[in-house]
């Protein structure tokens, strides 16, 4: 017997909680792979920005899927582009 979870989350930091062992997963792959640089919030932000920003009814799941399928090297483009117009990741969590 499968059986649906389904959640709801009061706030955006409480569901970046949830997928923090996603996000850090992702991070040691990175590091792993030779982008020390980039960093939770990093991979946040950029899904946040660019994949989540105009879809509603998501599931964890897919957003696990999401943060841990994000091709590096457009996780490296967002880092360069948000560094270049100053932006610190810190600022952008929520």
């Amino acid at each position: 017997v499968v059986t649906r979870m389904d959640f709801e989350f009061s706030n955006k930091e409480e569901l970046y909680k949830r997928v923090l062992p996603a996000l850090k997963a992702k991070k040691a792959f990175l590091d792993n792979n030779g982008y020390e640089y980039i960093n939770e919030i990093d991979v946040w932000n950029y899904l946040k920005d660019n994949y989540w920003k105009n879809r509603s009814d998501l599931t964890l799941g897919e957003m696990v899927n999401d943060i841990l399928s994000t091709p590096n090297f457009k996780l490296e483009e967002y880092v360069t582009r948000e560094s270049r117009n100053n932006k610190s990741s810190s600022d952008n969590l929520l």
